[in-house]
Order: C-alpha cells, then structure tokens, then sequence
C-alpha cells in the first residue's frame, strides 16, 4: 500500500471500544453535582434503610441479604469505587476550566491596563497641549487689560 498524500488515511481498526471523551466528562460532571446534592444523601439513606430493615424485619424465606449485609456493603463499595474517580475527573475539568479563565482574564486585564495607560498618556499630551493654548479665561483677561488701557490712556488723552 503506497502513503498517497491525496487520500485520506483509513482509520485504524481496533477491538477496543472507544468512547467520547466530552461526553464522558460531562456525565461525569453531571454524577459528580448530584452526588454533593441533598437528593442523593436522602435517596441513599432510605435505600440503605429499606435494605436493613427488610433484611432484618421480612420473613426469613424473603430476606436475601442476611445480618453482617455483606451485599450491601459490596453494592456501597462498589458505587464508592466508581464515584470517586468519577469525582476526581469532574475536577479536573473544572481545574482546567478555571485555568483557561483565569489566563483569559489575565489577558483582558493586561488589554486594559493597556488601554488605560495609553488614555492616561493621551490625557496627559492633552494637558500639556492645552498649557501652550490659549484658554478662553486667559484670553478674556488679556481684553480686560487692553480695555483698562484703552480708557486710561483716553482719559489721559482728554486731559
């Protein structure tokens, strides 16, 4: 088989299943919220509690999880042992999530500080050019001055 660069390569067949990892995640996520709910501790306890007491409290010939409950404890283990990778990916997520907002807001927060600076610089050029203008209260002064001389000189003029 020759490796043409202009056909796409057939995937690579594998007995393995495959899953999407998305996907995952997110039942993950979606497991990880419901088991800090108070939903799940209440639906766990009257679980845990109808097996106890149907175990100790049913006829003999009915109860199919005798004293010590060791299928309960099996079935506890076992929901334990999922939940808490399952926890621990959901975390991750979230990690990596806070990462990824966290270096966006360093980088919006560096893009305003730009742009706050450059006002400042621009406000302060703004200033400095406004010192060399002549401002209207400065130009009003300046008339009230040559007015005044206009009339002293007039009045010395008609003396």
């Amino acid at each position: 088989m020759s490796n043409r660069l202009d056909l796409p390569r057939r995937g690579k067949r594998s007995l393995r299943p495959t899953y999407n990892s998305e996907a995952f995640g997110r039942l993950s996520e979606r497991f990880a919220r419901f088991l800090g709910t108070a939903n799940f501790l209440v639906y766990m306890s009257v679980f845990v509690l109808t097996w106890v007491l149907w175990n100790a409290l049913a006829p003999s010939d009915l109860r199919f999880d005798p004293f010590p409950f060791i299928f309960l404890t099996l079935i506890l283990s076992l929901q334990a042992s999922y939940a808490a990778p399952l926890i621990l990916l959901a975390q991750n997520r979230q990690a990596d999530r806070d990462r990824i907002q966290s270096a966006e807001d360093r980088s919006r927060d560096e893009r305003n500080l730009a742009a706050t600076e450059y006002l400042t610089r621009e406000i302060a050029a703004l200033r400095e050019g406004l010192g060399d203008a002549a401002t209207r209260d400065f130009i009003r002064g300046e008339l009230r001055e040559l007015l005044e001389e206009l009339r002293s000189k007039e009045e010395s003029d008609s003396e």
